[in-house]
């Protein structure tokens, strides 16, 4: 049983200089009513606490440590330009090089524009669907979360819902007013906002694989739906891959249902760990964006040459080595083991993962929406959580989030957490 000292002395340290004591919400642990874990530093598919408890980590940052924590060869280029400056607020090739890349494995991408987080990236993105279509309604889902942009902050998952928050005060009525939340995986939903609004409608915006209500999959004949009927109306199709994007496969989750939407919103993993966000598409639409259109979009830090460095050496060994199948394979063993051993103790338990991305409820059925994982047990949640946590093992959480696994995951990491899995459950819950 793991012992936190430095760990709760910090935190309480740390709320005397911010709120919360944190610098993202769900970093404070509310949800599972525990206390948050300071990390000094993390290796392979492990992360370290400042009391130097060792947890086998299945969050990897959120997910772009699909190759584990300290690559050798993400170190490498890190430190090969760190030696030649950490930032210029100019033009380098290594934005080039990085843009080349991306393009190369997600053909939907025509043009791209860096930037510097998923927020920045789906913010923009609406701003240019607007601009470049002269439209104003946006479409979103229930528990998709786009990041904390006043215009997408409707009906949020994630850390929102983690904190009984739906919507966040803050937010002008008449912006608000301007997008619309439809239930996920619901068809007639879709189809009744759709024609209410199609006259001004602008873009419709979606996780492809919802990773902030949980895990869950659109189902492939809704989104061809959306991308029928946004074609059809000439609005916008934005896929936020911030999660999915190079995590679920190569091309991401657009390359898996085999659909090209007009704009992809992309982080995480394309800044190998650094802070970095990018949208693209279609060359006529990105072409809308200043200087070469009348959108105004720009950052100082955009195209950092240490988050280029770090994503195009990722990326490159993402796509020599594509390890979607085996973190697939690997993931769904962990989920199964986890299955039986909670199918043992009669505790209701349902999960799913595609490639290296992965979720599970304490639910009977699998969830389909964001109604369904607010049903799903918190009772359950909570303790099977700060139980993983005390005895070395470190989940998301919040049953809002998805999960993480990498290629440093081994047959010893997944058989030594359901041995804790198993202990748990004899001894805790």
């Amino acid at each position: 049983m793991y012992k936190i000292k430095k760990s709760l002395k910090l935190f309480e340290e740390a709320k005397l200089h911010m709120p919360g004591g944190v610098n993202s919400p769900v970093r404070a642990f509310k949800n599972i009513d525990g206390n948050p874990i300071f990390f000094s530093k993390a290796k392979g598919p492990y992360v370290f606490d400042a009391d130097d408890n060792k947890y086998i980590d299945y969050i990897g940052s959120w997910g772009p440590m699909i190759l584990g924590h300290s690559n050798p060869n993400i170190i490498r280029a890190i430190s090969k330009q760190l030696q030649l400056g950490t930032s210029y607020g100019a033009p380098t090739n290594l934005e080039s090089k990085t843009a080349e890349i991306i393009k190369d494995c997600v053909p939907s991408i025509e043009k791209i524009r860096m930037v510097n987080s998923g927020t920045e990236a789906t913010m923009s993105a609406i701003r240019l669907a607007r601009g470049f279509t002269k439209r104003n309604k946006i479409i979103k889902f229930d528990g998709c979360y786009h990041g904390h942009v006043d215009s997408l902050l409707i009906k949020a998952g994630s850390g929102v819902s983690t904190f009984g928050l739906p919507d966040s005060p803050g937010i002008p009525k008449q912006l608000a007013k301007q997008t619309i939340s439809c239930e996920f995986n619901n068809k007639d939903a879709f189809l009744e906002t759709f024609e209410n609004v199609k006259n001004d409608l602008a873009a419709v915006i979606i996780e492809p694989i919802a990773g902030n209500m949980g895990f869950i999959p659109g189902t492939k004949s809704f989104l061809n739906l959306l991308r029928k009927k946004t074609k059809e109306n000439n609005s916008i199709l934005i896929f936020d891959e911030v999660m999915t994007g190079f995590r679920v496969s190569l091309g991401g989750a657009q390359e898996i249902y085999k659909i090209k939407p007009d704009i992809t919103t992309l982080g995480k993993v394309i800044g190998g760990g650094l802070p970095v966000g990018a949208f693209g598409g279609k060359k006529e639409i990105m072409d809308y964006l200043a200087p070469n259109g009348p959108v105004y979009q720009a950052g100082t830090l955009s195209g950092n040459p240490l988050a280029m460095a770090a994503g195009y050496a990722l990326i490159k060994l993402l796509a020599k080595e594509n390890p979607y199948k085996s973190l697939e394979a690997n993931a769904k063993k962990l989920l199964t083991e986890m299955h039986r051993e909670f199918e043992r103790k009669k505790i209701p338990f349902s999960s799913n993962q595609i490639g290296g991305m992965f979720g599970f409820f304490f639910s009977k059925k699998l969830p389909k929406n964001f109604n369904d994982v607010v049903n799903s047990s918190d009772e359950h949640f909570k303790k099977f959580l700060n139980a993983s946590i005390r005895n070395g093992v470190y989940f998301a959480p919040s049953k809002f989030e998805a999960g993480f696994i990498s290629t440093k995951h081994t047959k010893k990491e997944i058989s030594n957490t359901i041995k804790i899995v198993k202990n748990i459950l004899n001894e805790e819950i």
